[in-house]
């Protein structure tokens, strides 16, 4: 009940605001949070200093105070998304070089659409379905709260975002005639330290999900990765970068360590836009982690290669 109420008496309504106004709101919580309310601070401080460990405590300090200043721009925009209109949905969110999707859709190419939590996804997520020919499908883990997943998941999938979960993939793709484009983020936290991949991320020794990978393999999808730009406040362009067309003429781990190191640099490059709020590296580095990945590739090849 808590939840209806919040969303039909206070969330969905001030949706309907400008998105001017609702800065100004946000840019009050912003100062709330530098000041008064410490909203994680201590991972965030401490995820930064791990990435940077080259830059000095001013510059991590920098890059902490943007970082909230993006992080209340996201609730603005989060909380627009419930209601905003396809129309200006296309104005806000563009793509740059939409020929990498259009070639794909030409050739009858399905896409992994792969990133992660970068700039506002949000509304990537809700946009996808106009932006290319490609029919948009997501793939995500059921919320615990009942009322939310439905009500998200039926904003999201409005403009036509086909939204399932991660427990019915294989019944969706064995029932799918469309040419599908799948939006996956793939930089949360693994949920098992020993099914993830293994690498270096921003300084430190990271399990990433190895999801992605096994979705291109297992339905022969091309993989692309994108990043998404701000150019201005409430104004984003996605930028596209083909990975693989073939991802079984692929090594293990290839596309993963690619999707990843690309996320790397989009982050290096303005740190400030991913959500460093978020414990990133709970995970603990498997003891056996050499003996591992033989295992992991043993099975990926057997699965996949042979």
């Amino acid at each position: 009940m808590f939840s209806w109420i919040a969303y039909h008496i206070l969330i969905y309504p001030a949706s309907l605001l400008p998105l001017p106004v609702m800065y100004v709101f946000t840019d009050f919580f912003y100062l709330l949070l530098i000041s008064i309310i410490p909203y994680r601070r201590k991972v965030v401080r401490q995820n930064i200093a791990n990435s940077f460990p080259e830059k000095s405590f001013k510059d991590r300090k920098k890059i902490e105070r943007k970082f909230y200043r993006h992080l209340t721009n996201l609730l603005a925009e989060g909380a627009k998304n419930l209601s905003i209109s396809e129309k200006q949905l296309k104005k806000r969110f563009k793509v740059r070089n939409p020929e990498v999707m259009n070639e794909l859709y030409a050739e009858g190419k399905n896409v992994l659409l792969v990133s992660g939590h970068y700039n506002n996804w949000e509304w990537l997520i809700t946009a996808q379905n106009l932006l290319f020919k490609h029919q948009a499908v997501g793939i995500g883990m059921p919320l615990s709260n009942g009322f939310w997943d439905k009500k998200l998941n039926s904003r999201r999938s409005r403009f036509g975002m086909k939204v399932i979960h991660s427990k019915i993939v294989r019944e969706f793709y064995n029932n799918n005639s469309d040419i599908v484009a799948n939006l996956v983020l793939a930089d949360q936290s693994p949920g098992d330290s020993n099914k993830c991949y293994w690498m270096e991320f921003l300084n430190q020794k990271t399990g990433v999900v190895f999801g992605p990978e096994m979705l291109a393999n297992e339905y022969d999808q091309a993989v692309v990765y994108f990043t998404i730009h701000r150019i201005k406040r409430g104004y984003y362009e996605m930028e596209l970068q083909e990975i693989t067309r073939e991802p079984k003429r692929l090594e293990w781990g290839e596309i993963t360590e690619k999707h990843t190191h690309l996320l790397e640099s989009a982050i290096q490059n303005e740190p400030s836009r991913w959500i460093w709020s978020h414990k990133r590296w709970k995970r603990k580095v498997p003891e056996n982690l050499d003996e591992l990945r033989q295992v992991q590739r043993s099975k990926f090849q057997q699965r996949y290669r042979n």
